[in-house]
């Protein structure tokens, strides 16, 4: 179960980066820092097509994918409506 939170959260924060800045630099010091963050838990895919590619390549159980995707689509949700209430 927490490896669908980390992958919820990790979402959700780097998708809100992205949004609130759009500085290549800072996108990718949240890529890097969830990378660093959530890995140990739950491989940090933060992206379905990552998900999905990862079980073609036989890297990743097929039962998962469902919620590994549900988890990373809801967090990118949830950044884009974090965004649209605080943005300053």
């Amino acid at each position: 179960m927490y490896n669908y939170l980390a992958e919820f959260l990790g979402t959700t924060f780097f998708v809100y980066v992205i949004i609130a800045t759009g500085n290549p630099i800072a996108i990718g010091a949240a890529l890097a820092l969830v990378i660093v963050m959530i890995s140990p838990i739950s491989g940090s895919h933060l992206n379905p097509a990552v998900t999905i590619v990862m079980s073609a390549a036989d890297k990743f159980p097929t039962n998962e994918i469902v919620p590994y995707s549900l988890a990373q689509i809801f967090g990118g949700l949830v950044a884009l409506e974090l965004y649209k209430r605080y943005k300053l």
